[in-house]
């Protein structure tokens, strides 16, 4: 029983030359989060010293639409970047690049955008808004371009909420209101998955000139394939035709994805070839792991690894994602020792593995049934993480669960607080699933926390589906709970 444990969360084509390349547009200089990734015809190396130079390779930071940055030399934004990010003390944002400007050395536009840049692509959103607050609050300096006023809102939406980021960009001066902030109005409402918003932004867009670009059309066609509407896609794809909307590589990404919702194989190939005509596009890795994806689906294994092999020799250095994308098909092709292969090319490329490249390769040894080799990852991962995120443990703990293996799994969550690890609400689910399948009520119980309400709610939620809701023996517990929590 865990009563001790305390919580405090068609034919494949090579890719050929092309005269001309046109990169995947980012809304809000990247606040889009349809899959992109720069294509490149390098090969994946059979030897981990030639894979990590391969993986070294520098990739050129995109414009935000302000300052030609690429043609900055570097400056030192590294130790600032690291203050921010560790918290410095605990210290504000602000605090932090007050003192910077004040004693150590005057900070330009560029230093702050990249360092926001930085900290976005970590995810730390909140940090990174914190930066373009302190910049607009001193404009006199940083004058701020409708590119980062775009940026500001998708930090916003993301930080406070879409309606706080509906409120800043009602207050912007209708000079900023342009196809940029416009963009990012639209893809705050299409992650959020606000259908008529979205639709009503786009239908706005079209009619002040804004949607001419790209850009918009494959925020709308992804949101249709994400709310599970891909038939649509096809009448955006023949208004870009009649608007002389130019595709890019994202487009022709999407329109295969959409065909792989439909389960269309034969669209979906009639796409690719067009794809492979275009000659102003270049398909990248995440057209192969689209196509290898759907070719799963219909059982087509051997299709399946050619787009995989396809996708490797697109791969670089830069983009940890194509890599995710790679172990986990390999999985679903029952791979393993491709699954391997691909980890071990991984682990030479990037010096740092976080934990998502953990979960990754666990979630993919556990899919094929190599619990040794899962259980070996694990430990390596919880010698070397400094942050232990539920999420890993969980995976394993989820498969002890499915298995029966109750005390594998208490001693896996016992290891994880005795490391410092906080459960989260989903890990005492999975244990209560567990000792529910098995019989034991009363240690089910003792998973639920009396001040977890997320947590009790989620276990009265398999209580009660399982019928238990009226038994004596805990009812008395739950109407206890239910009472502490109104």
């Amino acid at each position: 029983m865990l009563l001790h444990l305390v919580t405090s969360s068609s034919p494949l084509t090579t890719a050929r030359p092309s005269t001309q390349r046109r990169p995947c547009a980012s809304a809000a200089a990247g606040a889009v989060t349809i899959r992109c990734a720069a294509s490149s015809s390098s090969t994946p190396s059979s030897s981990a010293s030639e894979a990590a130079a391969a993986g070294q390779q520098v990739a050129k930071v995109h414009s935000y639409g302000t300052v030609d940055y690429e043609r900055r030399a570097p400056l030192r934004w590294g130790t600032l970047y690291r203050r921010i990010a560790v918290g410095h003390g605990g210290r504000p944002v602000s605090r932090t690049l007050g003192s910077w400007d004040e004693g150590e050395r005057r900070l330009d536009k560029w230093e702050l955008c990249r360092i926001a840049k930085e900290l976005r692509k970590f995810r730390r959103f909140n940090l990174a808004l914190q930066v373009y607050d302190w910049m607009a609050e001193r404009r006199d300096r940083f004058p701020l371009s409708s590119s980062d006023m775009a940026i500001q809102l998708d930090l916003i939406a993301k930080v406070h909420g879409v309606s706080h980021a509906e409120k800043y960009f009602e207050d912007l001066p209708d000079t900023m209101k342009d196809k940029r902030t416009y963009g990012s109005l639209l893809n705050v409402y299409a992650q959020a998955m606000m259908k008529e918003k979205t639709e009503d932004t786009f239908e706005k867009m079209r009619k002040k000139g804004f949607a001419s670009d790209t850009l918009p059309c494959n925020v709308l066609m992804n949101f249709y394939v994400d709310v599970g509407e891909p038939d649509k896609v096809s009448a955006i794809i023949d208004g870009m035709k009649e608007r002389n909307v130019s595709f890019d590589v994202c487009t022709y990404n999407i329109w295969i994805k959409s065909c792989a919702a439909k389960q269309d194989a034969d669209e979906m190939e009639r796409v690719f070839s067009q794809m492979i005509a275009d000659e102003s596009v270049i398909a990248n890795w995440t057209t192969y792991t689209t196509l290898a994806s759907m070719y799963i689906k219909l059982g087509n294994s051997e299709k399946a690894e050619e787009c995989l092999k396809e996708a490797e020799k697109r791969t670089t250095g830069r983009e940890k994602k194509c890599f995710h994308y790679l172990i986990t098909l390999y999985s679903h092709l029952g791979k393993k020792e491709e699954v391997y292969r691909i980890w071990s090319w991984y682990k030479a490329t990037f010096r740092t593995i976080h934990n998502l490249g953990y979960q990754e390769v666990l979630s993919a040894l556990v899919r094929i049934g190599d619990i040794e080799g899962a259980e070996l990852l694990y430990e390596e991962w919880a010698s070397k993480s400094s942050s232990f995120d539920p999420k890993t443990m969980n995976i394993l703990l989820a498969r002890y669960a499915r298995e029966g293996l109750i005390t594998k799994g208490e001693q896996i969550l016992n290891r994880f607080v005795e490391k410092g690890g906080n459960p989260k609400p989903n890990t005492w689910e999975i244990l209560a699933t567990a000792y529910l399948k098995d019989n034991k009520i009363s240690e089910a119980l003792s998973c639920m926390e009396k001040n977890d309400t997320e947590g009790a709610d989620r276990l009265v939620s398999v209580l009660t589906s399982r019928g238990c809701v009226e038994d004596e023996e805990y009812k008395s517990l739950i109407d206890t709970y239910a009472f502490a929590g109104a």
